[in-house]
């Protein structure tokens, strides 16, 4: 490895919040080539001189999905084939998270034939921010730094200084998230039990907590129809609670996810930057960004130098 040589790109997904996680780090993007031929084909060419250096790639597996996924896995192979020592992913969301298991007969384990996708391309590490599944760690041959934004948004809270608080989980696989929420701001902890009788499709079945005159906080990791989180809000809401606000990590906000967001009691979800935010979705009033910015550029920092990653954890 070339002594203190190291080198962030940023592909077209997320082109805003690499630019801020290089500020944090006093550096600029690598320079290169980016783009598509005529007939759709991705091209991609590298200006700088990578040989030896430690690369990173900043690429949220987001909108266009699948395009994005493949510049990434081209950008991975153009930095193999010039000689880097070591092609780290920045994934700010990673997508098929939702897909980590035979849930019924003859379906894919995309996430895990995206985990081989990216280890065959040339990438060596992954950085990421709340996997949906903690056990999609396990489909890599390779190391995995999986962080927490749950940092960001405890620090946001304690700023409110709110009383009487109770954290729901929106679900019962979030349960874990959503403790270690309640115990960093000291508050109680609710559960919402649902089920999914199809893909995208979600039934609450009860709310198991005290929430009458209690200021909720929903914590979820993703939030893409925003049907469940609308049954949530007004299930809270009948169990009388006071005000409600929400936490997601990744705002997909697909389909009539801002209608439902709109339509329903909530008075505020604060989402991260790992997804952009289309101007139609920012002008939404109950949504604010919160950035991870920083948080990514600790996390590269640290593994540049070889220094401990866990120390970014909550």
């Amino acid at each position: 490895m070339c002594e203190n040589k190291y080198l962030i790109f940023s592909g077209s997904s997320n082109a805003t919040l690499a630019e801020k996680i290089v500020e944090h780090l006093d550096k600029k993007l690598g320079t290169a080539k980016l783009g598509v031929f005529s007939d759709g084909e991705i091209r991609f060419q590298s200006h700088e001189n990578v040989r030896g250096a430690d690369v990173f790639v900043v690429q949220s597996f987001t909108q266009d999905t699948n395009f994005h996924i493949m510049e990434s896995l081209l950008m991975a192979d153009a930095f193999k084939r010039a000689s880097a020592w070591r092609i780290t992913a920045v994934i700010p969301y990673y997508a098929y998270s939702r897909q980590d298991r035979k849930d019924r007969p003859r379906v894919p384990i995309s996430a895990k034939l995206l985990a081989d996708l990216m280890e065959t391309a040339g990438f060596t590490r992954l950085l990421t921010i709340d996997l949906h599944a903690n056990q999609i760690q396990g489909f890599f041959d390779m190391p995995v730094d999986n962080l927490m934004a749950l940092p960001i948004f405890v620090s946001h809270f304690e700023t409110m200084n709110l009383d009487n608080l109770v954290v729901v989980s929106p679900d019962a696989g979030g349960v874990e998230r959503a403790r270690i929420f309640s115990q960093k701001i000291h508050a109680d902890l609710a559960i919402a039990l649902k089920t999914r009788p199809e893909p995208g499709v979600a039934k609450l079945i009860n709310i198991i907590g005290d929430v009458k005159d209690k200021n909720c906080i929903i914590v979820d990791d993703i939030v893409d129809t925003a049907g469940t989180l609308e049954k949530t809000v007004g299930a809270i809401k009948k169990k009388g609670a006071n005000r409600v606000f929400a936490v997601c990590t990744h705002g997909i906000f697909s389909g009539k996810a801002i209608d439902h967001i709109e339509n329903s009691a909530l008075e505020k979800i604060y989402v991260s930057d790992t997804i952009p935010l289309t101007e139609d979705k920012l002008k939404c009033e109950k949504i604010e960004v919160l950035s991870v910015s920083k948080l990514f550029a600790n996390a590269i920092n640290s593994i540049h130098e070889e220094t401990s990653v866990s120390k970014l954890f909550i």
